[in-house]
């Protein structure tokens, strides 16, 4: 008679097994007899408390969102960055290979589609065999309980206690969970719990769900998966970090192998097929899923987007709800970054500023009119080690908590769009001593004269003519010239401008200063502000993020432009004037001319802390600045600092400049070749234009072609000429001369007589008289003296 496997086994260790037994037949008895209590107390557990202990369940279990990875996509839908508690992207299963289904199936619950919550033949069966070898050989619970146990784990969201209490092993916690698996059986369909288990299912390595599991380990997605990946990610599921086939791909075959023997020996696949597959290795072809935004390309694009969407109290009513649905709700974020101009700018950066500067380099880009942020920047990474940071410099403070710098001069634009906007004329003249004193009480603000009886003597950096006009002293950044400019607009219009361009601006920098820029701000701040002279004074809110789509792919949010014209398009227009002298042939920012139209500002704060410079094409738009800063991103000045490997004297032309140069000069192919719209004589005073050549012309139609300039126009009266009598011989000034718009334009009428040659000196000289009439070589007449008037 052959010996049963328990006659080996010691008197104590059989005790301990009825017992075990005894106690598997009591949560049997409540299952088979619908929660029915037919045995009395175990080991002091009686059949009313676990009766009692059942009521007080919950009739379901609540299967919430699993966690799923959120991706972050480019303009053109790449990824850029993956977020994720869990990796994890839910699949149906009809999108998992059938080969993988009977796999999972095949090695934790074969007789899945044939039993309720309980396998009771199956759970006999491991009890038995698990007793005999001392050791946990098969598992005993359904694929339904298992999946009770994994849901009521994502469940806990990290508590300790609530993971311990889904874990524990007790015989509460079984009862528990035959009792959500029943509640599961009744309201889902097998192929229901099927996918979500699979779905739910740790794999190792960081993968969760079959779909990761299969693009981590195989680099393929779960419907293409073949017998001998499914065999494998089959096998995880029991311990998937000690089974980890890139850690432990020993342990991970022999697994494998187990799985293959269990199908053949079902009868799923064929026993050769088993044994030729076992041969071979696991043809691993592994693909990470870099996590956060630190292993982005883009890393503090990323990190704003995150924060701008925590900002959105439409994503869930606490800061907590709008993190879990970034972090975990599978959804697809579609934003404006276009990577060509990221890499652009973060190549620009490091070609100017080190990482391990005592300085930091940054540069943000704005799309005029629509307000999309193209492109974030810095010279120092993200993270925690030599020359890194977590400090976004790029951006306003709430979004990277860095305070931004002093924008120095490029605030003097906000003060000439103001003059502008009141009627002053680009060809007024304001003097410029070096330095000058001026009363603290003679300006004004917003409530009216600002309180000090302090002076105030600023001095210039640049050089200028005595008293430059508003082209002038803009384009030569001359401070003294816009202490008196602003005397005349006051404080208040420049300072409400800024801030409906987009500047955070406290009632506090209303003073005097106002103009030189000494309120902190960021390059995504000064950005958006430029962009709104490109884009004809339409000002649009900063926008890294344009739609999001949750896992199924349905939108659930869109983010459309949010403008408003905050300066009229002729003073918009006015200002690209002013500004493109700075990037034209001559002006400071000469050098950084991109190939296509530019208009630009350059900016030094008072102590040297930080140098700018502020451009733009007609579309897009860009603040670079160079600032100091120490390990700890707190501002220090610029003096003696090392930049690049060497010391240099910094200005906001050449140390910042070349940052948005080189940018802007790489970007330029991929913008369209628009040309600022020229400013409106009729609408801006004192718009420099060119006077159109008009000599031979009628009176009439010379009269009409210049007042269509925009000039006023006079009769000088006749003078030789050797142009038909009665046609304009020249003008004052002459065809190609720059004045404002109003100004007035001489015409001198030809009295059909040329001009008679000049006598010759007493000495034998001779004057040859060969004057250009009115400079501009449209006079024909030949008299030295008229040469230079027209």
């Amino acid at each position: 008679m052959p010996r049963s496997r328990f006659d080996a086994l010691p008197a104590r260790k059989v005790a301990s097994h009825l017992g075990v037994m005894l106690a598997v037949s009591v949560v049997l008895g409540v299952v088979v007899s619908g929660l029915a209590i037919p045995f009395a107390g175990v080991v002091g557990f009686t059949a009313n408390n676990v009766a009692e202990s059942m009521d007080e369940l919950p009739q379901e279990l609540e299967t919430e969102r699993l966690p799923q990875r959120t991706e972050i996509q480019d303009a053109s839908g790449n990824t850029i960055a993956t977020l994720y508690d869990q990796n994890r992207v839910n699949v149906d299963l009809r999108q998992t290979s059938r080969i993988m289904v009977k796999s999972i199936v095949a090695i934790e619950d074969y007789r899945f589609y044939q039993h309720g919550a309980l396998d009771l033949k199956g759970t006999l069966r491991a009890f038995f065999t698990n007793q005999a070898s001392n050791e946990v050989a098969q598992g005993g619970s359904s694929i339904t309980q298992q999946l009770v146990k994994q849901t009521l784990i994502n469940q806990a969201g990290g508590d300790k206690e609530k993971i311990a209490e889904a874990t524990d092993d007790s015989y509460a916690r079984k009862i528990r969970e035959l009792r959500y698996a029943i509640a599961l059986e009744k309201r889902h369909s097998k192929d229901w719990i099927l996918e979500q288990y699979l779905n739910t299912v740790y794999f190792g390595d960081g993968a969760y769900g079959i779909q990761a599991a299969a693009q981590h380990f195989f680099s393929v997605n779960a419907k293409d998966l073949n017998l001998k990946q499914s065999a494998l990610l089959a096998g995880l599921v029991r311990s998937p970090e000690a089974l980890n086939p890139v850690d432990e791909p020993d342990a991970a075959i022999e697994r494998r192998n187990v799985v293959l023997n269990r199908m053949a020996e079902l009868g799923v696949i064929p026993q050769k097929k088993a044994d030729r597959l076992s041969e071979q290795g696991l043809g691993l072809k592994t693909q990470d899923k870099p996590r956060g935004c630190v292993n982005s390309n883009a890393q503090f694009f990323c990190e704003y987007v995150v924060r701008y969407l925590m900002e959105d109290s439409s994503l869930g009513r606490t800061r907590a709800e709008r993190e879990d649905l970034i972090l975990n709700g599978g959804l697809t974020i579609k934003t404006t970054i276009d990577t060509r101009m990221q890499s652009a700018a973060q190549t620009s950066v490091e070609n100017a500023v080190y990482s391990t500067d005592q300085a930091v380099g940054a540069i943000a880009l704005v799309e005029p009119r629509t307000g999309e942020v193209k492109a974030l920047a810095q010279s120092k990474p993200m993270g925690n080690g030599e020359g890194q940071t977590f400090l976004n410099f790029t951006v306003p403070e709430k979004y990277g908590d860095a305070n931004g710098f002093q924008p120095g001069s490029t605030f003097k634009a906000f003060v000439l769009a103001a003059a502008i906007q009141q009627d002053i004329p680009l060809s007024r003249t304001y003097p410029a001593p070096n330095p000058i004193t001026v009363s603290e009480g003679d300006f004004t603000t917003c409530d009216g004269p600002y309180q000090s009886s302090g002076v105030w003597s600023p001095g210039n950096s640049t050089s200028s003519s005595s008293n430059p006009n508003l082209y002038e002293g803009t384009q030569k950044s001359v401070n003294t010239f816009f202490v008196n400019l602003e005397l005349d607009t006051g404080i208040c219009d420049p300072w409400k401008l800024a801030r409906q361009m987009g500047l955070d601006l406290g009632k506090r920098w209303q003073i005097p200063s106002f103009t030189l820029g000494v309120a902190d701000a960021s390059p995504l701040e000064m950005a958006e502000a430029y962009a709104t002279f490109a884009g004809r004074g339409l000002h649009c809110d900063s926008r890294p993020v344009t739609s999001i789509a949750d896992a199924n792919g349905t939108v659930l949010k869109e983010y459309q432009p949010k403008c408003n014209q905050v300066l009229s398009g002729p003073v918009a227009d006015a200002v690209n004037d002013v500004l493109d002298g700075v990037v034209a042939p001559g002006g400071f920012g000469e050098a950084l001319q991109p190939g296509v139209p530019a208009a630009g500002k350059t900016g030094t704060s008072s102590d040297n802390k930080s140098v700018w410079f502020a451009g733009y094409t007609p579309n897009l738009a860009g603040a670079s600045v160079v600032a100091g800063a120490n390990s700890a991103g707190q501002p220090i000045s610029l003096d003696g600092v090392t930049i690049h490997g060497y010391y240099q004297s910094t200005s906001g032309s050449t140390t910042a400049g070349p940052i948005w140069g080189d940018t802007f000069k790489a970007v330029a192919q991929y913008l369209p070749g628009d040309d600022f719209t020229a400013p409106s004589a009729t609408d801006i005073q004192g718009v420099l234009t060119t006077v159109p050549s008009v000599a031979g012309q009628s009176i009439d139609s010379a009269t009409s072609t210049l007042e269509a300039a925009g000039f006023s126009v006079t009769n000088g009266g006749y003078v030789d000429s050797g142009y038909a009598r009665g046609t304009v011989a020249y003008t004052s000034p002459g065809g190609g001369a720059q004045l404002g718009s109003g100004d007035t334009v001489v015409l001198y009428i030809s009295d059909g007589t040329p001009p008679k040659p000049p006598k010759p000196n007493n000495n034998g000289g001779g004057n040859n008289g060969n004057g250009n009439g009115n400079g501009n070589g449209n006079g024909n007449g030949n008299r030295g003296g008229r040469g230079g008037r027209g």
